[in-house]
C-alpha cells in the first residue's frame, strides 16, 4: 500500500480553556468550530475522525458534512485522562506534583489517571484502523501520542511541538505490513 495523508487537529478553545479537561466533555466555543472548520478547507483526506468529546466531535460533523466525507466517532482518540485532577486549574495542584507528571507521565500518573503508556496504546490501536487519507479531530496529549507511535519521539519531544487549539499537524504514512503497523511516518506540515 503506498503513503496516504493524516491530518492531525487540536479541537478549537473549549468552554473552560487551559484546564487540564482530559474527558471532561466540555463544549466548543463557537469561534473554536469555525477556527477548525476553516483550518480544514485546504487538507487532503477522504475521512473525518473524531474523539467523542464534543469539542471535537462537533467540528469534526460540521466539516465532514461540508465535504461530504464519513465521519467516525472514536473514543480511543480522547485526551489523556486525569484522573482526580479533571478539570483543575494547573496552577491550583501542588507544583512538585505536576511538575513529576510533565517529567515522566508513565513513571507519575495523574492521580486516579491514565499513564502515558496507556495512552500511547490507545492512540496506537485509533491509527490502526485508518488506510486512508483522513483528518482526525482530537486532543494535544493525543497527537502528542500519535507523534510518538509514528515518528518514536519520546516524552521530552512531544512536549517540544507547540500545539494550540485549532493546531494541524500533517503526516504523510507508509503503511506495514500487517493491517495496523506503520512502516513510517513523515511529518509533513504545522499549522499553529
Amino acid at each position: 500500500m503506498s503513503a496516504f495523508p493524516i491530518h492531525l487537529m487540536r479541537h478549537g478553545a473549549p468552554q473552560l480553556a487551559g484546564r487540564l479537561l482530559g474527558h471532561l466533555d466540555a463544549p466548543p466555543e463557537a469561534e473554536g468550530i469555525a477556527l477548525c472548520v476553516e483550518r480544514a478547507r485546504g487538507l487532503d483526506f477522504t475521512q473525518v475522525v473524531t474523539s467523542d468529546l464534543s469539542r471535537a466531535r462537533a467540528p469534526g460533523a460540521i466539516i465532514a458534512a461540508e465535504r461530504g466525507v464519513r465521519h467516525a466517532v472514536d473514543g480511543r482518540w480522547r485526551e489523556l485522562h486525569f484522573g482526580r485532577w479533571e478539570g483543575a486549574d494547573p496552577a491550583s495542584l501542588p507544583a512538585a506534583d505536576l511538575a513529576r507528571f510533565w517529567d515522566d507521565p508513565d513513571g507519575f500518573p495523574p492521580p486516579g489517571g491514565e499513564s502515558w503508556t496507556d495512552l500511547r496504546a490507545r492512540i496506537r490501536d485509533g491509527l490502526g484502523d485508518l488506510a486512508e487519507p483522513a483528518l482526525v479531530i482530537c486532543h494535544a496529549g493525543a497527537m502528542r501520542a500519535a507523534l510518538a507511535v509514528l515518528c518514536g519521539f519520546d516524552v521530552r519531544q512531544g512536549w517540544a511541538v507547540d500545539l494550540p487549539y485549532g493546531a494541524v499537524l500533517s503526516l504523510r504514512v507508509w503503511p506495514g505490513e500487517q493491517p495496523s503497523e506503520w512502516a513510517g511516518a513523515q511529518m509533513t506540515g504545522l499549522i499553529s
